[in-house]
């Protein structure tokens, strides 16, 4: 795992979101980000959507996109997530801990002014309509999914 990678990570679980200028507002008066960490046989690909746009996807193995959110796209998908997170945070129990997900679990992880509440499942199982929190990580795959549009963009 690269040291970049623990490095990141570690910056965005321990952060004060007062420190980076986040707090409450009437959209989200809980939630001030959400970091969905994927697991693969290859390592893990966090992603990190916060209330001020700024979203990022890094992996352990090294490399990811950093500024996605000064693209205007990029930045409204994160604001959508993190709104769907506002609504299903009473369902997210407190951490624990902060441990990287196995190959084929993903851990969502909503960052509030409180707590981190967190959530992890079976990568497929988070997908079905069935799972009681379908609904966040769909939208988290919609900011991954503007970010690749983004980053496609600037490869050709």
């Amino acid at each position: 795992m690269s040291e970049v990678y623990e490095g990141l990570r570690r910056q965005i679980l321990e952060l004060d979101p007062a420190d980076a200028g986040l707090g409450p507002s009437p959209e989200l008066p809980r939630v001030w980000g959400l970091v969905m960490e994927m697991g693969h046989p290859g390592g893990v690909a966090t992603l990190v959507a916060l209330a001020d746009g700024t979203t990022s996807l890094y992996f352990s193995s090294g490399g990811g996109i950093i500024g996605g959110g000064s693209h205007p796209q990029v930045a409204a998908a994160t604001r959508a997530l993190l709104a769907v997170v506002e609504r299903h945070l009473d369902r997210m129990p407190v951490a624990t801990g902060t441990p990287l997900p196995a190959a084929g679990r993903t851990v969502l992880r909503a960052m509030t002014y409180r707590a981190q509440h967190a959530v992890e499942a079976d990568d497929d199982a988070l997908g079905r309509p069935g799972h009681p929190e379908s609904e966040v990580h769909h939208a988290a795959h919609a900011v991954l999914t503007e970010l690749r549009l983004i980053d496609e963009a600037r490869s050709v």
